[in-house]
């Protein structure tokens, strides 16, 4: 492989493990709002109790976030140079909001959360925590306004010429506001919610399975199921609004995501199936028009193929793989419904403790958002191709002149063997909390959070 695959490899590693941490940290922050709302609402010091642990928890996800999001910044300069200077004002601008509204906001009041316990008042404490909750959220918020300007590009102007044109914002809002943004920002924070709420119903059924911390765990699911359920639901419509956004402004993903190489009137939706790339064919059970429908809320209304979009297949994404990571987000993301849908039944009769074989199944679901998460991000990066820009800058331009395949596959290697003791770590200190359990003596709050 040349250094373009390998740099293409090497950040995708680098993304896929950052993004591990983001959708939980935020998800979670979400959950820790609610939690320290119960508590000020009710004074019940289970909630209270509730509130210290995930906060221990939420401490050690946001360093791990911190620590791998840092890589990809330099990856910009070592492995995409050209693709820098393309959209360096543009980037510029977002990545400089998230410092300044987001990164500075959460980080700031985060030391208050973590360690301001019996040091300041519970009402300060919540505030602290929710700012915290809003600074992971607009952190969310200019990443992916970022992302989707490469999707979608608006408020721009193309200045110089050949290896030297680059990218100039001519209308900040509307790069902020692009025709993807929104959809996409949606998308991503109901994918979020679902990763902090299933790891909390993760946590509180393992805690269930083995009968320890049982009104803890069961306050813990009571409040974490609904949130699942209505984040799955949310993602569903969010989903269904991106698809049709996709529709409009990048027929050839949405074509890529379904396996359709012929425009289309009453299309069918596949349900899963597998792309013949060489014969230009799928195979696999279709719903007959609900693509049609879905795409543009009319079964007659045709939806445009690769044939039409991409006439050049150079032009054209892997069609195979954009099409099953998309299954697999959408597939993923029904189970999730599912699994809500039946805990929170369960819970609502005072079954769910002596349901074994539920429980497990709540144990693994934390699995679930991260898989469909990882995939909705592939699908939407590999649909993309060839481009890494839409329209403007293909990805084998992009990569920095000088880069040499050895050197990078040096440091592919380094970041694997890096990232996978990281990972070991952050395994074994989760566990550590997890097995060590919420703190009694958290049951009884002291000093000045207990007297508000």
């Amino acid at each position: 492989m040349d250094a373009i695959d390998l740099s293409r490899i090497q950040f995708a590693l680098t993304v896929a493990f950052h993004y591990l941490y983001p959708p939980m940290s935020i998800g979670l922050g979400l959950l820790l709002v609610f939690i320290e709302a119960a508590w000020l609402k009710t004074g019940n010091a289970l909630y209270h109790q509730m509130a210290r642990f995930w906060t221990r928890v939420f401490g050690l996800i946001f360093a791990m976030g911190v620590a791998t999001g840092i890589v990809m910044e330099f990856e910009f300069g070592t492995n995409w140079a050209a693709y820098s200077r393309f959209v360096g004002d543009v980037f510029g601008s977002a990545l400089a909001a998230e410092g300044i509204f987001a990164f500075f906001l959460e980080s700031g009041f985060l030391a208050v959360l973590l360690f301001g316990w019996d040091k300041v008042s519970r009402t300060v404490h919540f505030v602290s925590t929710c700012m915290v909750c809003l600074g992971a959220h607009f952190s969310a918020i200019w990443i992916v306004v970022a992302n989707s300007w490469m999707q979608t590009p608006a408020g721009f102007h193309i200045v110089g010429e050949g290896a030297g044109a680059r990218a100039e914002i001519t209308d900040f809002w509307a790069m902020v506001f692009n025709h993807s943004s929104i959809d996409r920002l949606f998308h991503t924070l109901c994918g979020a919610w679902q990763a902090g709420a299933f790891l909390v119903i993760s946590v509180s059924a393992w805690y269930l399975l083995k009968r320890k911390h049982m009104d803890f765990a069961r306050a813990a699911i009571r409040l974490a199921l609904p949130v699942a359920l209505v984040a799955s639901l949310l993602q569903l419509v969010s989903g269904h609004m991106s698809a049709q956004g996709v529709a409009k402004n990048q027929p050839v993903k949405l074509a890529a995501f379904e396996g359709l190489y012929d425009t289309t009137s009453n299309a069918p939706l596949r349900m899963f199936g597998w792309v013949d790339e060489k014969s230009e064919s799928v195979m696999g059970p279709a719903l007959p028009s609900l693509l049609s429908i879905l795409a543009h809320n009319d079964p007659s209304k045709p939806v445009t193929g690769l044939r039409e979009a991409a006439p050049d297949p150079k032009d054209r994404p892997p069609v195979n793989m954009t099409f099953q990571f998309f299954h697999l987000m959408v597939a993923v993301g029904f189970g999730l419904i599912f699994i809500s849908v039946l805990g929170l039944y369960h819970s609502r009769r005072g079954s769910l403790a002596d349901n074994r074989w539920l429980l497990w199944l709540l144990v693994i679901s934390v699995l679930g958002p991260h898989i469909a998460n990882q995939a909705g991000w592939f699908a939407a990066e590999v649909g993309r191709q060839p481009w890494i820009v839409q329209g403007l800058l293909r990805t084998s331009n992009a990569v920095s002149p000088v880069l040499k395949a050895d050197a990078v596959i040096a440091s592919i290697f380094l970041f694997t063997a890096v990232y996978l003791l990281l990972f070991a770590v952050f395994i074994y200190l989760l566990n550590d909390k997890i097995q060590h359990g919420p703190d009694e003596a958290d049951l009884v709050p002291t000093g000045k959070l207990a007297r508000g």
